[in-house]
């Protein structure tokens, strides 16, 4: 059969140049060909062993030991154990699915309004794309030839500062509507969940400090990720069975080859893009436009936040952030900093519609619409994005913790 070749207007590649189809293979096959990309799937891996083997639930009970007895303790159970667990799953969707479908029935148990609750996890869920290890950073990094290894001990600071945001919230909340009244009952003593929880915190503690010792790179910590996992769960918990893998291995294949599929087509549009001069046009534009960083910046978050309701995530850093980096660089901007603005952005379009993931899956969980939340999503929006405001204009928030690791 041969095949007929497409309109110029049809196809980008017919239109800059009539260049072969068979360029659409290659660049698409270039785009995954990275070493660095083999830990995503590893790290999906971990985390959905992980979630499996009982270390979500004793992240759960340490949380509610430390902070479950204040009245609404529950509520910053849920933003401490979503940070807790971003450590050890670098996934947003596998933090919402793991810690709310614990969390939200409990909330609810305790006198919580379910949309509510559903809010609280959906935008606690975003520190599973902040906290290292985080699959959108590790996108970041390869699209950008920026240090991972830099990126991953980078986004501590902006995690720590949208977690106490969120907590900031949550006490308010509780004063103005009187929620959490209850949530000191049913929850195990401090030393008693430490010591249950005690394996599930030495999985990051080994995972990052063998990442930031030296003694292995991101993409092999995800490997250590999974064997810890499976000790951890199989070994230790013995919660995870040899029965359980067949099915976990099955959700891993599908998220790793829809992630995968869309790393190979932003590659393809970026080499599109980037061969049609664009990007210069467009650095050029910023150039005229805006005349210091922080009029870029502010720029710069207005478009990644629009994008980030309407674009996935791991599409939006591979187009825009070849894109807007080296103008971010001109304007004297950390190419580690910018990395963790753009995270955090995108990680706010994860709770807004129309396409905001983490909001899908939380409803999912609660058995509610999207409409149903959006009232009480709003005060959670807003001060994300205040948080997000604090970070693009204090660098040091990003950059301290590297400079004492790199000592750069």
């Amino acid at each position: 059969m041969r095949w007929r070749s497409a309109s110029p207007r049809s196809c980008g590649i017919e239109a800059q140049g009539r260049l072969p189809l068979l360029l659409v293979a290659q660049r698409m096959f270039a785009g995954i060909d990275s070493f660095p990309l083999m830990a995503i799937p590893l790290f999906i891996l971990a985390g959905n062993l992980m979630s499996a083997g009982g270390i979500s639930h004793r992240l759960v009970e340490l949380a509610k030991s430390l902070v479950g007895g204040l009245q609404g303790g529950l509520a910053c159970t849920c933003v401490l154990t979503c940070m807790l667990f971003a450590s050890v799953s670098g996934s947003s969707v596998a933090t919402t699915f793991a810690i709310g479908a614990i969390l939200i029935p409990a909330m609810v148990r305790h006198n919580y309004p379910k949309p509510l609750a559903a809010s609280i996890q959906a935008s606690s869920a975003e520190l599973g794309v902040l906290i290292p290890p985080s699959i959108p950073l590790i996108l970041y990094g390869v699209s950008t030839d920026t240090s991972i290894g830099k990126l991953f001990i980078a986004g501590l600071g902006p995690g720590l500062v949208v977690a106490g945001s969120l907590m900031a919230l949550v006490l308010v909340l509780r004063r103005l509507r009187g929620i959490g009244k209850e949530d000191g009952l049913d929850r195990a003593s401090p030393g008693a969940a430490l010591v249950s929880a005690l394996p599930a915190l030495l999985v990051p503690v080994v995972i990052l400090g063998g990442i930031y010792s030296g003694i292995f790179t991101p993409t092999e910590a995800s490997a250590v990720a999974v064997a810890a996992a499976l000790i951890v769960g199989m070994g230790l918990y013995r919660e995870l069975k040899i029965r359980d893998l067949p099915e976990i291995l099955k959700k891993t294949v599908i998220s790793t080859s829809a992630i995968m599929i869309i790393i190979s087509a932003a590659a393809l549009f970026s080499f599109l893009i980037t061969r049609s001069g664009l990007p210069n046009e467009i650095a050029a534009w910023f150039r005229d436009v805006f005349d210091s960083p922080i009029a870029f910046l502010l720029a710069v978050n207005f478009l990644l936040l629009l994008v980030g309701m309407f674009i996935e995530t791991s599409a939006a850093i591979l187009v825009l952030a070849p894109i807007l980096t080296p103008i971010a660089i001109a304007y004297g901007v950390d190419p580690v900093h910018f990395g963790l603005i753009i995270v955090v952005n995108l990680a706010l379009g994860m709770i807004t519609p129309p396409l905001g993931v983490n909001l899908f899956a939380a409803c999912a969980v609660a058995n509610l619409r999207v409409e149903q939340i959006i009232p009480q999503l709003v005060w959670f929006v807003l001060t994300v994005f205040a948080a997000l405001m604090v970070i693009t204009y204090v660098p040091a928030i990003t950059l301290w913790p590297v400079d004492l690791v790199f000592g750069t």
